[in-house]
C-alpha cells in the first residue's frame, strides 16, 4: 500500500467545491517519502518552509537557542507568507 491509501480527503474542497490553503500538503509529504524533493515543491511550495519551522521548534525544545522567539517568529511570518502567496498564484 502506498501512502497515497491514507491521505485524508479535503473538506473544504469537498464541500464548498474550492481548494484550501493546506490542499497539496499530504501529497507533497508523500513525495518527500518517496524521494521526489521536486515535484514536492511543486506540490506544495511550502513544505520545506514548515518542516525546517517544526524541526527548529523540536530543536529548541532541547537546545535552548538566545534569540529562538524572534527566529520563530520570522519563520512563520516566512510560512504564512509563503502559503498565501503560493495559494494567490494557485487560483489565479
Amino acid at each position: 500500500m502506498s501512502p497515497e491509501d491514507y491521505m485524508l480527503p479535503c473538506l473544504n474542497k469537498q464541500i464548498l467545491g474550492f481548494e484550501c490553503t493546506g490542499c497539496g500538503m499530504q501529497r507533497a509529504l508523500a513525495l518527500i517519502y518517496n524521494g521526489e524533493f521536486i515535484a514536492a515543491l511543486q506540490m506544495y511550495p511550502a513544505i520545506y518552509t514548515l518542516i525546517f519551522f517544526f524541526a527548529f521548534i523540536i530543536v529548541n525544545a532541547f537546545a535552548h537557542f538566545k534569540y529562538a522567539n524572534k527566529i520563530i517568529v520570522i519563520l512563520a511570518l516566512t510560512n504564512v507568507v509563503v502559503i498565501i502567496g503560493s495559494y494567490l498564484i494557485k487560483i489565479i
